[in-house]
């Protein structure tokens, strides 16, 4: 069974500096790390009642199995992407790993 890990993240104090960080130097990180099938990224807007996204960047990667992810995780392409999180994700992050299961 396919295995997602989803990176929720808080929303930043300098939004541009965020994301400039997470375009040019944090996605090209964790985009090299081993057994990656996938990798997308979601910019939540306002919700249907204008109200303020919780969360300013949500990004979802998945692998073939749970050891893949454990692998990728233990790489060393996985331990700089892991420890560049310090550099630019200061408002927090919530991780969430679950099994995949496509509905459509």
């Amino acid at each position: 069974m396919s295995i997602s890990l989803t990176v929720l993240y808080h929303q930043p104090a300098d939004k541009d500096d965020f994301d400039k960080h997470y375009e040019e130097v944090h996605a090209p990180l964790a985009a090299k790390m081993p057994g990656l099938e996938s990798y997308t990224v979601v910019r939540p807007g306002p919700g249907p009642d204008g109200s303020a996204p919780a969360y300013h960047l949500v990004a979802t990667l998945t692998y073939a199995s749970p050891e893949a992810m454990q692998a990728a995780m233990s790489s060393p392409e996985g331990q700089a992407a892991n420890a560049d999180l310090a550099t630019f994700a200061q408002a927090g992050t919530t991780i969430l790993v679950g099994g995949v299961q496509q509905v459509v």
